[in-house]
C-alpha cells in the first residue's frame, strides 16, 4: 500500500470511530441542548472530517460535512437550540457520510452516492423550512445501505491503550490529520482539546498480529507447564530457579498480551443510543437510556460474540418490556420509561446487564403457554419456583408475544442468545417482577485463549473443569460415601442441609467401568446457570492454567465438552462443557429434587462447617467455612506495609494481613519462607488471615459450643476430641481493615448459608487438605 492509501485507511477507520461516536453525542445532545462539551466535540468531529476530505479530493464527502457543519455553527453560536427537526437531519447527515466511507472503501472512490437530498434537507432547518418525516426502517437499526463495510474497518485494527487522563473519554479522541494539510481551527474554539493526549499516546496495530501473538502465548503457556512439571521434586536447585524465572516471564507476557486485546465495552455500547431513540420512536415509547461501566474491558473477539445477543435484548425490553405512555401513567409510573446497561467484573467474570423498568414478565402465563404447547404438564409447571418457570423462556420457539412484530417478540430468540453466549463459555439470566421490570444478566468470561481449570481423572483419562464453573471440592472417604442418598433413583449428597444432586461422570461418558468398592469418593461442587450440583469424579489431580483448543465438530457433538488442551506432561486433556453437562443429566430429577429439598428444609438438623487451622503454640482455631473465599500460599518477602499495617499485593489490589496468633495473644510456631493465608472476600475488599497450618474441615455441633472464650473468639467447642477456639471472623477482619464493612455493615460470616457464594473453597483445598 502508497503512502496515500495508507493515509486514506487511516481516515477510513478514525472516521468510522468517530460516526460511532456521532449517533451517540447527538441523540445526547437532544436531550442536553445547553451542552457545550457535546456540542464542541460533534463540531470538532464533523470540522475534522470535511478538512481531511478536502485534502484527499473527497468532494461528495466534502460537502455534505460542509453543510451540516454549518448548521452546528449557528448551534454553537447560539442562534438556534437543539430540537427534533435539527437532530433527524444531522443523524441522516452522518448516514450519508457512512455511506461515502463505505464506497470509498469499496473502490477507492466516493462514487454515485446521492447527497442532493441530505443537504437540501438541511438548508431546509437552516432556513426553518419543514422537513420531511424521518422514513424509520423496519427493524429501526440504523445501518448504512452497505452494512458489513463499515463494520470492517475496526475489524482491521485495534487501539492499544495507554495512560491518559481521567477526565477523558471516548468522545475525546480526534483522527490524526495528515501533516500536509491539517484543517485549520475555528476562530472560536475555546482553546481546550483533550483529544490530543488519547491520539498521541496510542498507535494502531493489526489484530491479525494480536491473534499470532496470542497463540504464540499459549504456545509458551504450554510449555511453561511442562518445564514446571519436570522441575517439580527436583533436587536441582539452577532447574527450579530457571522453572520460577520462566513462569514469572510467561506469566507477565501473557498479561501484557491480554491488554492489548482488550477493549472496553463502550465501543459496542456506542451505537445503543441511536438504536434506543429509533426504536422508541418506532413502538411509541418514551424510553431514556442509562450505561453504567461502559470502561469495563473484556477480549475484543467475545466484544464481537456479545454484540448482537446485546442488540436483540435491547430491542426485546423497549418493545415489550417497557409500556406505552399511557399505559405507564394508568399505573401510575412516570411516562418514561428506563432502560439501563451495566457492566462489572465479578468473579473473573464480566457481568453485563440489561434491565428495563417495563411490565415485567408474568411467571403464570410462562407456566400457561408450557402446558398449552405441550412443553410441561401441570403437575411439573406446578412444582416449578418462579425462576425455573422463566428458564422456560429459552427454550426453542418459546413466545408469550401475542402477535409477532417487525422488532421482537419477548421470548422469540432467547434460545438463540443463549446458544451464542454459551458458546464463548458465557450463561444467560434473567430476573423478573410483574409490574416493576426486568434484568437479563449476561456473565461472560474475560478470554477464551487461556483459563484456570482444575484437572480430574474419571476412568482413567483425564478431564478439565473451568476453574468459573467450582464452587468447591468435597471430599468423602468409604464410609462418608454412605451419606449419598437417592430420590426416585437419582443420587443427591446432603451439603450443609441443602440436597445436592450428583452426576457420575463416568455415567455421563459411559465409560463401561464400575468405581472400586470402598475407594474414596470426590465430588467437584459446580455452577451452571442457577443450579448447583455435585460431578462425581475418581481423583482431584491439579490445577494450572491450560490454554483452550477448538474440538473437530464430531466430538463438539457429544455435548459435553467445551474444548481440548495440552497439559504439562504432555497428556491430553477433554474440557467439560458445564453447561451442557447439567442440561443434558439433571433434566429429568431436578423438580423432584428441588421438591424433596424444600419438604426437608424445615426438618434439616442446621449445620455448620468450620475450617480448623493451627496457630501455634498447639492452639487451634474454628473458621466458618462461609468465611473462606480461597487458600492461598504467599511468599513472606512479599509482606509491606502501609501506615503500620501488614500489606500483601494480592490480585491487582492491596490486601491487608491480620496473623490470627498476634490477634489472639500468641506467638507463631512457623518460620516457613512461605505465609499461608485464608482470604475472605467481600464485594470488592478482602483480608489475608495468617495461620500455622490448615489442620482439617469438619462439622460444627452447635449444641457443642462452649461460652469460655476470650480476645478475638466468639466461644470455644470440641472438634476431634480437641478443644478448639471459635474464631470471631468480623473482629479479626476489622482488626486489618477498619474500614470493610462501611458500605452495608457487618455481614453474617459465622453461617455458610448468609451467603451461598461466600461459602466457595476453591480447588486449594486439595492441596492444603489433602482431597
Amino acid at each position: 500500500m502508497d503512502d496515500m492509501g495508507e493515509i486514506v485507511q487511516e481516515f477510513l477507520v478514525e472516521s468510522y470511530e468517530n460516526l460511532d461516536q456521532l449517533d451517540q453525542d447527538l441523540v445526547a445532545l437532544e436531550g442536553s441542548p445547553g451542552s457545550r462539551e457535546l456540542l464542541g466535540s460533534i463540531f470538532r468531529t464533523i470540522h475534522t472530517i470535511k478538512g481531511t476530505s478536502g485534502f484527499l479530493a473527497f468532494g461528495l464527502l466534502e460537502r455534505v460535512a460542509h453543510a451540516g457543519e454549518n448548521l452546528l455553527v449557528e448551534l454553537r453560536e447560539g442562534r438556534r437550540s437543539m430540537d427534533l427537526p435539527t437532530t433527524d437531519v444531522l443523524l441522516r447527515m452522518v448516514d450519508a457520510i457512512r455511506e461515502i466511507l463505505a464506497a470509498i472503501e469499496a473502490t477507492g472512490l466516493e462514487g454515485d452516492v446521492a447527497i442532493d437530498g441530505v443537504v437540501e434537507q438541511i438548508h431546509e432547518v437552516l432556513e426553518n423550512r419543514a422537513l420531511p418525516p424521518a422514513p424509520v426502517p423496519a427493524s429501526a437499526h440504523p445501518a448504512p445501505a452497505a452494512p458489513a463495510v463499515p463494520d470492517a474497518a475496526p475489524e482491521a485494527t485495534a487501539v492499544l491503550p495507554s495512560p491518559r487522563p481521567a477526565q477523558a473519554t471516548e468522545r475525546d479522541r480526534i483522527a490524526p490529520q495528515p501533516d500536509a494539510a491539517p484543517p485549520a481551527r475555528e476562530s472560536s474554539w475555546d482553546g481546550t482539546d483533550r483529544r490530543g493526549t488519547a491520539s498521541d499516546a496510542s498507535i494502531r496495530v493489526d489484530v491479525n498480529l494480536l491473534d499470532a501473538l496470542m497463540r504464540q502465548v499459549g504456545e509458551l503457556v504450554l510449555a511453561r507447564n511442562q518445564i514446571n512439571r519436570l522441575a517439580d521434586g527436583t533436587v536441582d536447585a539452577d532447574l527450579v530457579r530457571a522453572s520460577q524465572r520462566l513462569s514469572l516471564i510467561a506469566s507477565e507476557l501473557q498479561e501484557g498480551v491480554m491488554k492489548t486485546r482488550m477493549q472496553p465495552i463502550d465501543h459496542v455500547w456506542a451505537k445503543m443510543p441511536r438504536i434506543v431513540r429509533d426504536l422508541a420512536s418506532t413502538c411509541g415509547r418514551q424510553v431514556r437510556l442509562d450505561m453504567v461501566g461502559g470502561d469495563t474491558e473484556l477480549d475484543r473477539t467475545l466484544l464481537e460474540a456479545v454484540k448482537d445477543p446485546l442488540t436483540h435484548l435491547v430491542r426485546n425490553a423497549i418493545d415489550h418490556g417497557i409500556e406505552a405512555p399511557q399505559e405507564r401513567a394508568a399505573a401510575g409510573k412516570p411516562v418514561g420509561g428506563v432502560l439501563t446497561l451495566r457492566a462489572y467484573h465479578a468473579g473473573g467474570q464480566v457481568v453485563v446487564e440489561i434491565t428495563d423498568d417495563g411490565r415485567g414478565i408474568d411467571t403464570e402465563r410462562i407456566g400457561a403457554k408450557a402446558v398449552e404447547r405441550g412443553l410441561r404438564t401441570t403437575e411439573q409447571v406446578a412444582a416449578m419456583s418462579a425462576p425455573d418457570l422463566l428458564q422456560l423462556l429459552f427454550l426453542p420457539g418459546f413466545s408469550l408475544a401475542e402477535a409477532v412484530t417487525n422488532v421482537s417478540g419477548r421470548g422469540v430468540g432467547m434460545d438463540v442468545v443463549r446458544t451464542k453466549i454459551e458458546a464463548i463459555g458465557g450463561t444467560v439470566d434473567v430476573e423478573s417482577t410483574v409490574g416493576r421490570g426486568t434484568t437479563w444478566r449476561l456473565r461472560i468470561p474475560l478470554t477464551l485463549a487461556i483459563m484456570p481449570a482444575l484437572t480430574v481423572e474419571s476412568a482413567g483419562e483425564l478431564y478439565a473443569i473451568p476453574q468459573v464453573s467450582l464452587l468447591e471440592l468435597v471430599a468423602l472417604d468409604g464410609q462418608k460415601a454412605a451419606a449419598i442418598e437417592y430420590v426416585g433413583g437419582a443420587p443427591v449428597y446432603r451439603l450443609r442441609g441443602t440436597l445436592l444432586p450428583l452426576v457420575g461422570l463416568r455415567d455421563v461418558l459411559e465409560s463401561g467401568q464400575d468405581r472400586e468398592p470402598g475407594a474414596p469418593t470426590v465430588i467437584a461442587v459446580l455452577q451452571a446457570d442457577t443450579q448447583r450440583f455435585g460431578l462425581i469424579v475418581d481423583r482431584v489431580l491439579n490445577t494450572e492454567e491450560i490454554v483452550v483448543k477448538a474440538l473437530s465438530a464430531r466430538l463438539k457433538a457429544i455435548g459435553v465438552f467445551a474444548g481440548a488442551t495440552l497439559l504439562g506432561d504432555g497428556r491430553v486433556s477433554l474440557i467439560l462443557d458445564v453447561q451442557n453437562l447439567a442440561r443434558r443429566s439433571l433434566a429429568a430429577e431436578l423438580v423432584e429434587v428441588d421438591r424433596t429439598s424444600a419438604a426437608s428444609a424445615a426438618v434439616a438438623v442446621p449445620a455448620e462447617q468450620v475450617l480448623v487451622a493451627g496457630i501455634g503454640g498447639g492452639r487451634r482455631v474454628a473458621i466458618p467455612l462461609g468465611a473462606v473465599t480461597r487458600l492461598e500460599r504467599l511468599r513472606r518477602d512479599l509482606v509491606e506495609h502501609v501506615g503500620g499495617r501488614e500489606v500483601v499485593q494480592y490480585r491487582g489490589a492491596i490486601v491487608p494481613l491480620v496473623r490470627l496468633d498476634q490477634l489472639l495473644g500468641g506467638q507463631g510456631d512457623s518460620e516457613s519462607e512461605e505465609l499461608l493465608v485464608v482470604v475472605y472476600t467481600r464485594g470488592v475488599r478482602s483480608v489475608a488471615i495468617v495461620v500455622d497450618e490448615i489442620i482439617d474441615i469438619v462439622d460444627d455441633d452447635a449444641a457443642r459450643h462452649s461460652q469460655i472464650d476470650g480476645h478475638g473468639l466468639v466461644g470455644s467447642t470440641v472438634l476431634k476430641d480437641r478443644v478448639t477456639e471459635l474464631l470471631d471472623v468480623t473482629q479479626a477482619v476489622l482488626a486489618a481493615d477498619p474500614a470493610f464493612f462501611d458500605d452495608a455493615g457487618p455481614a453474617d460470616v459465622g453461617h455458610s448459608g448468609a451467603d451461598p457464594a461466600a461459602g466457595t473453597v476453591w480447588s486449594e483445598l486439595d492441596t492444603l487438605v489433602g482431597v
